[in-house]
């Protein structure tokens, strides 16, 4: 295997970092002490339990235990003896920002915003200030302080820069009060899919966490009406160049693979791992876990679903044995890599990295929500192309989206809130978006009727996205928003929901799910079962301790036909389950 990492550099934090530091430039091999373990592990195979900690962690032994009584959940038993590939339940124990970490970085403060003109009464435009502040700030990384008061800001808020941190003085004494929409600053957004549909009602948001150089290609080709896709490779899906491709089969839950050249590789480089699809749509056949009825399944004419592939997944190399030709990533492989998909790893767009906001309401002027798909842009948090990046203390008030994840990678949205007169989507995660979590999260009860036409969703994923992860939330209205596009592999545990919202999705879209898809220990106040109790119709799935629910308003049938291979594990008993929290307990396994 690869030099083995030095431990100091590993552990190394950025509390000490002296101003002008880099913390997580593009390209910087920086690595956690979990890519230690990874380093140091060869390829695993099917079944094996092999990973950091793997004979510990909540439930390890079965029975009861740190529960107080409560019995060990079969389901998590089973997993627990294999949690890389698991047919049901998806591993996502490194989702989130560095692979889960507790604490973000607290950069020293470099910029007051206050310094380049900003003025904390609401009296004039501060986002020319604030984005003075930023630039400056990114010349060298740090912090941007927002102090308490109310700031009217009449443009997007551009985060683009690596290592840079907006922060206010807390969610309830920094707020910045947008007053335009995103269709005013920057133009009409139509959909690259035609129709009359605004493109503002899923991508944009009025604070921007986005590299400068893709922001701008985007909203130039917005101005330009040449709707742009707007993932890991560019406005067009072939702005990418291969690395080096995969010299053998290698199985989901692999850490290491062999490659024909690895000469383009270093340890802490970010690439891209790409599959591509064949005739037969055998890898969307292997995203819904090679279900019988998938092979029956009409894919052909599912046209927006098959122009998501090829499946891009981000990922870091953790290290490179250059005698042998292997590559150990940071993460387990999501999909098994076959030699009919031509794996391989590719370059993609610079992402911005080590960047975040906090401590901030971003209150937005009140106007009607807008008919559905017909959103202005007054949204909220958007992170695209975004990796190891954060959003905490976060409140986004009237806006047409609320936190939007677009290409976004190992991400953490912690203690947001979304209020005020409802919202089309108050969480999105789409474009490819992987590893991310959402946790401690709010989606409040609306203050005004929705108006008719409008649609409510809730914490929503589509677009082959796979591995997120939303935990320890409350949804006072909205729904489980899956959204066609086939997501796969995504866990929502510990929620409380009044389930009163409804899916969307285009039928071109394809099936609402892929394989792996996991509800554990959640409360549904009104015993809706749309959208949460997915036993009946998502593959390879399991729902764990969800309330007693029945069918009625948005009832969905089955996108597969024969048997669909879903576990259900304590139904109608929320408090049965240990361990309560799916993604807290994975967490230990590393």
């Amino acid at each position: 295997m690869g030099t083995e990492i030095n431990r100091r550099r590993l552990l190394g934090g950025a509390m000490g970092m002296a101003a002008g530091a880099t913390f997580l430039g593009t390209g910087t091999p920086f690595l956690t002490a979990t890519d230690a373990a990874a380093a140091s592990r060869t390829a695993t195979g099917p079944g094996a339990a092999t990973g950091p900690g793997a004979a510990a962690g909540p439930g390890a032994s079965g029975g009861a235990g740190a529960s107080g009584g409560v019995p060990t959940s079969p389901l998590w038993r089973e997993f627990r003896a294999r949690p890389y590939t698991h047919p049901q339940i998806p591993y996502v124990g490194r989702a989130g920002f560095l692979g889960g970490r507790k604490h973000f970085p607290r950069l020293p403060v470099v910029a007051d915003v206050r310094d380049y003109g900003a003025r904390p009464d609401g009296s004039t435009d501060a986002a020319p200030a604030i984005n003075r502040a930023i630039d400056a700030a990114g010349r060298r990384g740090g912090t941007v302080l927002v102090p308490p008061g109310t700031y009217r800001v009449d443009d997007v808020i551009r985060l683009g820069y690596d290592n840079v941190v907006l922060r206010g003085a807390g969610s309830g004494r920094t707020t910045l009060h947008a007053t335009r929409s995103l269709t005013e600053l920057i133009g009409p957004y139509g959909s690259r899919y035609g129709g009359n549909k605004s493109s503002w009602s899923w991508a944009g948001g009025l604070i921007w966490i986005c590299p400068d150089a893709r922001r701008r290609s985007l909203t130039d080709a917005i101005r330009a009406q040449a709707w742009p896709f707007e993932g890991w490779t560019g406005n067009q899906r072939d702005e990418w160049h291969t690395l080096t491709e995969l010299a053998a089969p290698a199985r989901r839950g692999d850490w290491t693979v062999t490659v024909e050249d690895s000469s383009a590789l270093r340890r802490g480089d970010r690439v891209l791992f790409q599959l591509a699809d064949d005739d037969t749509h055998s890898l969307l056949r292997h995203m819904a876990g090679d279900a019988e009825g998938a092979a029956d399944y009409v894919w052909a004419d599912k046209t927006k679903l098959t122009s998501y592939v090829p499946y891009e997944w981000p990922c870091r190399v953790v290290s490179v044995d250059r005698w042998r030709r292997r590559v150990t990533l940071d993460r387990p492989l999501p999909l098994d890599a076959r030699p009919a998909w031509k794996p391989r790893f590719t370059t993609l767009v610079r992402p911005v990295t080590g960047s975040g906001v906090e401590g901030i309401t971003l209150d937005v002027v009140e106007t009607p929500q807008s008919q559905h798909l017909l959103d202005k842009g007054y949204n909220g948090v958007a992170l695209q192309c975004a990796w190891d990046c954060w959003v905490d203390d976060v409140t986004v008030n009237n806006v047409d989206n609320g936190f939007l994840l677009v290409a976004a990678k190992a991400c953490t949205l912690r203690r947001t809130r979304v209020t005020g007169r409802g919202s089309h989507h108050p969480y999105c995660c789409r474009e490819g978006s992987h590893d991310n979590l959402v946790e401690d999260f709010v989606l409040a009860q609306r203050t005004v009727p929705a108006p008719a036409g409008t649609s409510l969703h809730g914490i929503n994923v589509e677009g082959l996205s796979s591995y997120n992860v939303w935990s320890r939330g409350r949804l006072e209205m909205g729904t489980f928003d899956t959204h066609r596009g086939m997501p796969f592999a995504n866990v929502r545990t510990e929620i409380t929901v009044d389930n009163t919202g409804a899916h969307g999705g285009d039928a071109s879209a394809g099936p609402l799910y892929g394989a792996r898809f996991t509800h554990w220990n959640v409360t549904v106040s009104n015993q809706r079962a749309g959208c949460v109790k997915i036993d009946d119709i998502a593959p390879y799935s399991a729902t764990v301790g969800i309330s007693e629910v029945r069918q009625f308003g948005q009832i969905d049938v089955p996108d597969f036909t024969g048997p669909l291979h879903s576990r259900s594990e304590s139904y109608g008993h929320p408090e049965a389950v240990h361990p309560r929290n799916l993604y807290e307990a994975q967490r230990a396994i590393g």
